[in-house]
Formats: structure tokens, sequence, C-alpha cells
């Protein structure tokens, strides 16, 4: 899935932290003539338009992306209550909206309609357990909204054992099926990586990779609720 154009370069956690936790890439620009400069090579697949810091500016790059030679879709727009009154005769610029302070729930649906509804940017190949959310095809793993910062082998190994949750593995098993048959590294390289996960998990959640005495690692359940 090509990433979402945001603005502005940086947009509001609560906006970001649903994009991430749905396995949305995205990337924040700050101006329109990013728009061509940065644009991925099988273009953007959408856009979110925050407009709460520049209504003027959010406006514009809106009208932008619209007359383009190939108008972007679709375009959401996040505006603060107090600023709805500019978007009146304004609805050819933008496909949906969304109120700020954002409901992180509204939003993740609102998206998943436009994606749905105009058939671009479909949602990407994800592996979820509870408020682990790993997205198969960029290789990133976030946990209750917060991205992980992995190594291959780390997500490797997350993706693997969550892949199969409560079956468990010996050590060597995991060397075999994670690290490949030609791998020499002992029984120590798992132990090592899997104390990595956990401390990268947070204490809450490291309980997700369990140990199983003398034996190896397990996926655990969880009864977690957002």
């Amino acid at each position: 899935m090509e990433p979402l154009l945001c603005f502005p370069t940086s947009p509001p956690l609560s906006v970001t932290s649903v994009l991430e936790r749905a396995g949305y890439p995205w990337k924040g620009i700050d101006r329109a003539e990013a728009v061509e400069a940065d644009e991925p090579e099988d273009g953007w697949s959408g856009a979110v338009i925050c407009s709460g810091a520049d209504p003027t500016a959010a406006l514009a790059l809106c009208r932008h992306l619209r007359t383009r030679e190939v108008p972007l879709a679709p375009v959401l727009v996040v505006v603060p209550t107090e600023q709805l009154g500019e978007l009146e005769l304004r609805e050819d610029l933008f496909d949906d909206l969304c109120l700020d302070p954002v409901n992180p729930d509204e939003l993740a649906a609102r998206l998943a309609h436009l994606f749905w509804r105009t058939g671009r940017g479909l949602r990407p190949d994800l592996l979820e357990h509870g408020p682990l959310v790993l997205n198969l095809e960029t290789y990133q793993a976030a946990v209750a909204g917060r991205v992980l910062d992995l190594t291959y082998m780390e997500y490797e190994l997350l993706r693997f054992l969550a892949a199969r949750p409560g079956k468990v593995f010996t050590r060597e098993t995991l060397l075999s099926r994670v690290w490949g048959y030609e791998y020499y590294g002992g029984a120590r390289t798992v132990d090592v990586h899997v104390r990595r996960l956990r401390a990268k998990l947070g204490e809450e959640h490291a309980h997700l990779i369990q140990t199983v005495r003398s034996v190896g690692y397990r996926f655990g359940q969880t009864s977690w609720t957002p």
C-alpha cells in the first residue's frame, strides 16, 4: 500500500496513532509543492488533511489535490468544530471530514469506508492480536498504537510466533524456521531476541511472548480491550 499524504508534516498524535495502529503508512508534507516532489512512484493512496493549525493552508492544499491532472482521492479533512463554517460550499475539495478532537474509532471507520468506496488504497495485510498489530506489507509492528523499532529478525520472530498463537516452539525449531536451516547460531540467539522483543513491547505487553519451561516459547493470548 502506498503512503497516505498527511498535512502538516507532523500531524496530531491523535491522528497518527490511528493510522499506525490500523497499519496505514503515511508521510507528512508542509506545502503544496511537496505533493509532487515527495510523491511515491505509484502515487499517494489518499490524503488526511488536519486543518487545526493552519486552515487557510489546509484548504489551499485540498484545492491543489483536486486540481491536479489526476485529482487525488480520497481526501479526509480533520477539522475543529469552530472551523466547520470555513468548509461550507467547499465540499468538492474533500470526500469526508472528521471532527477534532478525534474519536479514534470514528476516524478509523471513516478511513476504511472511504477506501472501500473509492477502491483505492485498500487496507494492508495485517496480523492483529489485541493491542499488537503487524503490517505484513511494510514489516512494521505497533503495540497499543506505538510503533516498535524492531530489527528485521526481531520482526520475523514476532511475526512467526504471532501467526501461531498458543503453539509452543523449541529454540531449535525457532532457529530453523525463523533464521533458516543454514544458520549456525546457538539457542542463545533465540533467548537474546526474545529478551529484546519483550523490552521493546514494554512491561505491560511483554507477556505476549511466554516462556514454556524446559521447552521454549509461545505467543500468549491477551485479554486486552481498547
